[in-house]
């Protein structure tokens, strides 16, 4: 069996495992990172978006074969050690908004929020109401309304 190496979470990880594995199940099955949900496994509902070199992307529809060993993946556990703190400042922003309800879908909402910020950021502006519309990531409770806040909110500490 092929063994991939690469970072996750700021670690150098190797594994072995058949090259045609989703991603997403290397990193709960085989290396215990539960962080990132499985939803679809289609790349439609985004439960297990995580980031690959600081930008979103959903590991359910990447084969391990393709993250090179100098690729770094982050995971909602390795988000604060982003920053350097316990929380990251959109974790800290979803506690006080109180967005979750059932939760399944905040770790990759939280992601995705991150790489949505960094992005605006990049391009020297604040985040806008149409950089949300662009996220898709599916809430099957209905919490978009929060959701949207919180990100907001976490901009502004970003």
């Amino acid at each position: 069996m092929p063994t991939h190496e690469f970072r996750l979470n700021g670690k150098r990880v190797r594994v072995n495992a058949p090259s045609d594995v989703r991603l997403l199940w290397v990193l709960r099955d085989l290396l215990g990172v539960t962080g990132p949900k499985y939803g679809c496994g289609i790349d439609v509902c985004k439960a297990c978006t995580s980031h690959i070199n600081g930008k979103a992307f959903n590991p359910c529809c990447v084969p391990v074969s393709e993250v090179k060993p100098e690729d770094e993946i982050t995971t909602i556990e390795g988000l604060p050690d982003t920053v350097g703190k316990d929380l990251h400042p959109m974790q800290e922003a979803w506690l006080e908004m109180d967005v979750p309800q059932c939760g399944y879908c905040q770790p990759g909402q939280i992601m995705m929020a991150v790489s949505k910020v960094r992005e605006a950021h990049r391009a020297g502006r604040e985040i806008t109401d149409a950089d949300l519309d662009e996220i898709r990531n599916i809430c099957r409770c209905g919490t978009y309304h929060r959701i949207r806040e919180a990100i907001k909110k976490g901009a502004k500490h970003m």
